[in-house]
């Protein structure tokens, strides 16, 4: 597989995970931090320092615009 290849089924990954249980990656939980949390916070670092290609900063817009719909608010506020 190629880069692009991987980061593609990586992408469709986190964002299956999103869909299926309606909220974020934890990043308490071992297993998602371990395939998630770090993929996600890796690529928003290499985008906000303009070193993603722009096919992917697309996609990753995408999907952190889906995190922000799905975020979770503190019921005691």
């Amino acid at each position: 597989m190629t880069h692009d290849e991987l980061w593609l089924t990586k992408y469709l990954e986190v964002k299956r995970f999103i869909e299926t249980h309606h909220r974020n990656p934890s990043k308490y939980d071992s297993e998602e931090r371990g395939r998630y949390v770090n993929w996600l916070r890796h690529n928003r670092k290499l985008m906000n320092a303009g070193e993603l290609k722009p096919e992917r900063v697309e996609n990753l817009r995408k999907l952190l615009a889906m995190m922000e719909e799905v975020k979770r608010v503190n019921q005691y506020e």
